[in-house]
């Protein structure tokens, strides 16, 4: 390829680069990595076929520039791992707000889809809770115990059971994004009926006072970082099926990046609900005030870190 042809093809994108590399503490870590690989693979071509051309040298420059910034930057993994939290899981949020958006209406409109099936057939419960859950929930109902099931395991293998399979669980919403946004819908609905249908249960036995204020202890955690891990697959979804000016391919890498990033963030909700569901929710004896105020202060926390902060790092910036 003559070095005209090369420099023709690749100007508009190297003046981009150029001009992000003015502004490098502005740009993440993986664009950084992307343009990295992006100029070393062109500057080896030049290496190759232009050694003693200007192309060549202005190649190698914009190539050093960001490789001593990545090697400033490996000396800072502590900050940068307060920078994740500080600022990249926000930011990625931001960036996801209408999926965040979809994921919940979507979650919302399967629990009242779970509500009103199970209000207008009584076996709706055994149908998506099983007979043996429904039998022992009533038989402990019959006991005066009704959330018993929650003080029937050891706390520490009941912390670990739980988190383990939380956090699975919001794998499997994710990555269920490969398959096209739908099938990540497909796993927010049966988890909003799910929610729906075991509300309602102990709604229809007089309990849903009692019901509230124990199940959404954990729940209130628990259900969000479901709906926040919704989120993230639509987003991988979208990029694969919507690629807008990018191939398909780039715009699904992108987006799986992005979805990626979210689903990390959303691993230290579940701990912390799984340590919740293990050794506070069991104890039914506490006061309502302290139980509410757990939900509440749970509830504030996701719309902080999730939906307001995410907004003014974006705004400040």
């Amino acid at each position: 390829m003559k070095e005209v042809v090369f420099v023709r093809q690749n100007r508009s994108k190297w003046k981009r680069y150029d001009d992000c590399l003015r502004h490098l503490k502005e740009q993440s870590p993986d664009t950084l990595a992307d343009i990295y690989i992006d100029l070393t693979n062109d500057l080896s071509f030049a290496q190759s076929h232009y050694p003693n051309s200007r192309i060549h040298f202005y190649l190698n420059n914009l190539s050093a520039k960001v490789h001593q910034y990545i090697n400033l930057k490996k000396k800072e993994k502590f900050s940068r791992i307060f920078t994740y939290w500080k600022t990249e899981v926000p930011q990625v949020m931001y960036e996801a707000r209408k999926e965040l958006l979809y994921s919940f209406l979507i979650f919302v409109a399967s629990l009242i889809i779970g509500i009103y099936s199970t209000a207008y057939d009584e076996d709706f419960p055994r149908l998506i809770m099983g007979d043996r859950y429904v039998d022992m929930t009533l038989q402990n109902i019959a006991d005066g115990e009704p959330m018993g099931v929650y003080g029937s395991m050891n706390e520490s293998v009941m912390f670990l059971g739980i988190t383990v399979n939380n956090v699975w669980v919001s794998f499997v919403v994710f990555v269920s994004g490969i398959l096209t946004s739908i099938l990540t819908a497909y796993h927010l609905v049966t988890n909003g009926i799910m929610v729906g249908c075991f509300q309602y249960f102990f709604y229809e036995h007089g309990l849903l006072r009692e019901s509230f204020l124990t199940i959404w202890i954990h729940g209130t955690l628990e259900i969000s970082a479901i709906i926040i891990a919704g989120a993230a697959g639509i987003a991988m979804g979208n990029g694969w099926l919507f690629p807008g000016t990018y191939t398909r391919m780039e715009s699904f890498r992108r987006s799986a990046k992005r979805g990626a990033k979210i689903i990390v963030g959303t691993v230290p909700v579940f701990v912390i609900a799984g340590f919740l569901e293990s050794f506070v929710t069991r104890h039914t004896e506490l006061p309502d005030a302290i139980r509410l105020t757990i939900i509440v202060l749970s509830l504030l926390f996701v719309i902080f870190y999730y939906i307001y902060y995410p907004r003014k790092i974006k705004y400040a910036a």
